[in-house]
């Protein structure tokens, strides 16, 4: 692993463009946008205001900010640098902001969700959709770019539009049956489009485009339910994290439970292979000056040892006089080639589980010893980066677990992790900045 210098960022607010040529960043309210590879300053933009997101175009031709405090879109191009667009909501305030697939409409939702509203940077027309609804997940686009689905609430009841995204036409209306909508996600061959019931109620509903409903399911009642679902990359498998603790993964042919997954306090090592990160201390190399202020008499570095028998995992206790208690699985997602899945129970947030799909089973446990903040799969392999808020960068493969200290200088907490779209570089994040680790070819041989 090789590590860049440390760069200014604001709120975490980088993204690399979809064809891996540039790392967009924010710094207060100028955009910096960089070479990937040479990481020298390509352009330079300054907002009105500071910025609250960023988006690239689906062709990296253009990016967008988000002023959300002006209710103002600006959009620049980064071929044409003196070229810029500017939408300004007005009065009706802005709280969201989206790309279409083409990359030549954005789609800006108003304050309140009153409406959605489609500009077009080659028309210079403006469409209204009206009763767009407030809630986890309100649109989505098929991953073809050919439908876009909004959650909508009319009359007290939840509904869902399907647009086809080449002429902006409504091609389906149709009620759900859920009494308070939380989001909408299509499966990524943009079949069928899921739908989830607020936690209040479980319930998850899968619809065809022509809006007929195809399955419903709910696995218990009266009880806290859904909490995360995340699709499987061949659109297989649908897994559902829920507040009991426990993840159900359906299957695309009967939509019925193929694996129900729990997160004891207590685990069997026996079939399951559990690393534990264990804390070193090594004495200061000769030299140093003990005596300095800055100095300390040991130097803190963790490694991961291979546990044996019954292991007890850490547990935090939920303050259930809270709202959203820290409970139940908060974290799902499947890597890129279908044959893993992790899961984080949010009562145990040091403790990382990776489930083999291909034999339905718990296979890696991964205990940290701080509470994970990010986790990603690498884009192209079954890799996974984990971060802690803590100076190491923890990553896991089939091959085994390691645990890296980020070579920099002075304090840096990887908050948030961003994978390059060719798998072989990370976006490292702390709170107000960002390094670059180059992986070389045997990292994940390295794990072991």
């Amino acid at each position: 692993m090789n590590f860049s210098e440390l760069f200014r960022q604001t709120s975490q607010l980088c993204k690399f463009s979809p064809d891996g040529k540039y790392l967009a960043a924010v710094v207060e309210f100028r955009l910096i946008v960089r070479d990937v590879d040479t990481f020298q300053i390509q352009n330079l933009y300054s907002c009105l205001d500071t910025i609250q997101c960023i988006e690239w175009s689906s062709d990296s031709q253009f990016i967008l900010c988000g002023l959300y405090k002006r209710g103002v879109v600006q959009v620049w191009s980064i071929e044409q640098p003196d070229w810029n667009c500017k939408i300004d909501e007005g009065s009706a305030g802005l709280c969201g902001v989206h790309w279409s697939p083409d990359g030549r409409h954005i789609l800006t939702t108003a304050d309140f969700n009153l409406r959605v509203t489609v500009w077009s940077l080659i028309t210079k027309s403006v469409s209204y959709i009206r009763y767009p609804k407030q809630c986890q997940k309100a649109i989505d686009f098929s991953s073809e770019g050919k439908y876009m689905a909004l959650a909508e609430r009319r009359d007290c009841k939840d509904f869902v539009s399907i647009f086809a995204c080449s002429n902006w036409e409504l091609v389906k209306h149709f009620q759900t049956d859920t009494d308070d909508l939380a989001g909408i996600e299509w499966s990524p061959d943009g079949r069928v489009l899921g739908v989830w019931e607020s936690p209040l109620c479980y319930k998850i509903l899968v619809y065809s485009v022509d809006g007929r409903c195809i399955s419903k399911y709910s696995a218990y009642e009266n009880a806290l339910g859904v909490k995360s679902i995340a699709w499987s990359p061949t659109s297989q498998f649908l897994a559902i994290g829920s507040y009991d603790e426990k993840v159900r993964i359906l299957n695309h042919i009967t939509w019925k439970t193929v694996a129900e997954h729990s997160h004891p306090a207590i685990l069997d090592c026996s079939n399951v292979v559990v690393y534990k990160e264990v804390e070193t201390r090594a004495p200061l190399p000769p030299g140093d000056n003990i005596d300095a202020p800055t100095a300390t008499l040991f130097i803190p570095q963790s490694k991961f040892e291979v546990q044996q028998g019954d292991i007890k995992l850490p547990i935090t206790k939920p303050d259930i006089n809270k709202a959203n208690p820290k409970i139940g699985v908060g974290m799902v997602a499947f890597s890129c080639d279908c044959k893993y899945m992790y899961t984080r129970n949010d009562n145990m947030p040091g403790t990382l589980w990776i489930w083999d799909i291909r034999r339905l089973a718990l296979c890696t446990v991964m205990i940290l010893n701080s509470t994970i903040k990010s986790v990603k799969w690498d884009p192209h392999q079954a890799r996974l980066a984990v971060a802690t808020g803590t100076s190491k960068l923890y990553m896991w493969s089939p091959a085994g677990s390691l645990s890296v200290e980020v070579p920099v200088e002075g304090s840096f907490n990887v908050q948030g992790l961003l994978w390059h779209t060719e798998g072989n570089t990370i976006l490292l994040m702390s709170k107000d900045q960002m390094c670059v680790c180059y992986l070389t070819d045997n990292t994940a041989e390295t794990a072991a």
